[in-house]
């Protein structure tokens, strides 16, 4: 090979372009590495995250899935084809159960193109948002064989504008994926690409809000309505374009928003199907419920007639149609701490308990009398509900790293005063949330289901177990105080290394709860005696956060600290 650089060594060019088989690389970072960055890994249908996902048991929701089924092979030839089918119904009805179940199969029968799966309650931030929407769905497309081509247009795009990806959702989806399209429409045999995406949970897509702006309830709902409107034109953008050889299924719950958007804005584009008695969900659920029972009747030896076909109608009345319900019971009878037909006695006194309540017209009042009878069965109910309202909602909008991203390990070490304190607060409720072992230092905390969530923070449902925002605050602060004053965990770290650990996570949450009505004159005392001087030090020394973030740390804390201050001098003046 010859040519004006052959044999050269020990030089350096910048900036260079090499341009070569149609492809453009860049010195330092290629278009796909950049691309990579910006994906969500664990949103993909077969994720490792998405492992424990709920799927369909085997026969159940069949007509639904059929129906579903039935208009990705064969929706065109409708008399008013559809592009978009969004699929809906109430809490715990299995929408992304379904959803997953939908993917798989097409994916084994070659008719998947890309899935997102939001998750609010995920340990990934990037599936809580829209930020990785488009590069995930962007980069499994351009992995589909016979589009060559479109994945090349892709990567240009990228490399045309490396700032994509800070654009707004609108502006990513024409460039990263309809121009391409564009670009090659009619270059390639759409017959044999597969035919569907599918986007599930867009309700639980959340806006990102910057730490030293927390937001109202008010505020934060907009907010949410805002991100999914986005969310929806940018896929209704997609489904009307000629270029776009794919369908979409998009699954929420039946929120204002959604139900506005596809009765009115995308009314002529979309096939709407709500989960209700049209799909006979109780045969779904009963099947699903003896298929259980046979599995824990096998795995103890129990006779053939327990529980009596009496147990099961019950259950299946109870349920209303809610899947949850029927997994939380099945949970709840197999924790093999109990005897499991005590625990389905258990299940089976609620509903006597329950009858002829005067909100019977709530339809979740089995699954709330369901998940009060769980949480009550914990040394202190409400230091359990509190410490799951902590982690997984009080913080959201206003840590520098959501709570749910922390390992379990880490929540140890917050809350534990004494030695197992954490097993008595959130491990006696494995039916509801599962906590990691003690050995495990990575993986989080994670629950079942949002519907607990829902059932914890609505007065009216969960009754005696209902704590406002403040008082969850003042249990938090409680914890929090003490770990600023000893700078480190309540019980001493094994090493050095597992203390730098603890308050590098530390660092990344602090959310300071002062000054806040509710704390005792020694608790106050706490806090003024602190070294505000050496968590500043850290906040600043600590390249890992960010360092706005860093910046509006240290505001807070000198706010917090002078507010106190200034408490006190009033207090003394007084005196």
């Amino acid at each position: 090979m010859s040519g004006p650089f052959h044999n050269a060594s020990n030089f350096k060019i910048d900036n260079l372009e090499i341009v070569q088989a149609n492809t453009v690389t860049y010195a330092g970072k290629s278009a796909l590495e950049r691309l990579e960055e910006h994906i969500s890994p664990g949103a993909a249908h077969n994720s490792d995250e998405r492992s424990d996902a709920p799927k369909c048991h085997p026969e159940t929701r069949a007509a639904v899935q059929d129906e579903i089924l039935s208009w990705i092979t064969d929706g065109d030839v409708d008399a008013e084809p559809k592009r978009l089918l969004w699929l809906t119904g109430p809490a715990g009805t299995g929408k992304t159960a379904i959803a997953g179940s939908i993917a798989e199969t097409c994916s084994e029968r070659g008719l998947l193109a890309a899935t997102f799966f939001f998750s609010s309650f995920s340990g990934s931030a990037d599936r809580r948002s829209k930020t990785c929407l488009v590069p995930t769905l962007a980069y499994q497309l351009r992995k589909l064989p016979g589009l060559q081509d479109v994945s090349k247009a892709v990567l240009f795009s990228i490399e045309n504008d490396p700032a994509i990806f800070r654009t707004r959702l609108k502006d990513q989806f024409t460039e990263l994926i309809l121009k391409p399209f564009r670009q090659y429409h009619g270059q390639y045999d759409a017959s044999n690409l597969p035919k569907v995406i599918i986007i599930d949970g867009v309700d639980e897509c959340e806006p990102s809000t910057p730490p030293d702006k927390p937001l109202t309830k008010d505020e934060a709902q907009i907010a949410r309505e805002k991100e999914h409107f986005e969310v929806l034109n940018a896929l209704l953008d997609a489904a009307r374009d000629p270029a776009f050889p794919f369908r979409i299924v998009v699954v929420s719950r039946p929120e204002h928003q959604f139900t506005s958007f596809f009765s009115e804005v995308a009314s002529a584009t979309t096939l709407k199907l709500f989960l209700d008695d049209k799909y006979n969900p109780d045969a779904d659920i009963e099947l699903f419920l003896n298929a259980k029972f046979a599995e824990i009747r096998r795995r103890y030896h129990l006779p053939a007639s327990w529980p009596t076909q009496e147990d099961i109608a019950t259950l299946v009345t109870n349920a209303s149609g809610q899947f949850i319900y029927a997994a939380t019971v099945i949970r709840f009878v197999d924790t093999r701490t109990t005897l499991p037909q005590e625990q389905l006695d258990c299940v089976l006194k609620l509903q006597k308990e329950t009858d002829g309540d005067e909100f019977t017209s709530n339809p979740f009042q089995a699954l709330d009398a369901l998940y009060s009878h769980i949480l009550r069965t914990c040394t202190d109910p409400l230091a359990t509900v509190a410490w799951i309202r902590a982690i997984f909602t009080v913080f959201q909008d206003t840590s520098h790293k959501h709570p749910k991203e922390l390992p379990a390990f880490f929540w140890r070490q917050f809350i534990e005063r004494t030695p197992g304190e954490m097993e008595c607060l959130l491990g006696c409720i494995p039916s509801l949330i599962h906590l990691p072992p003690i050995e495990d230092r990575v993986s989080a905390i994670t629950i079942y289901h949002k519907s607990l969530i829902d059932f914890l923070e609505t007065g009216t449902r969960c009754s005696g177990l209902y704590l406002g925002h403040h008082l969850v605050l003042i249990g938090y602060g409680r914890r929090f105080l003490p770990i600023i004053r000893g700078q480190g965990p309540h019980i001493p770290a094994g090493t050095e290394l597992d203390r730098e650990e603890f308050l590098s996570h530390f660092l990344s949450l602090s959310t300071w709860p002062w000054p806040r009505p509710g704390y005792s004159p020694e608790e106050e005392a706490i806090f003024l005696t602190s070294d505000a001087r050496w968590w500043i030090d850290r906040y600043l020394d600590d390249e890992r956060i960010q360092q706005f973030e860093r910046a509006s740390q240290v505001a807070v804390i000198l706010q917090a600290l002078h507010a106190s201050v200034s408490q006190l001098w009033l207090h003394l003046r007084r005196c």
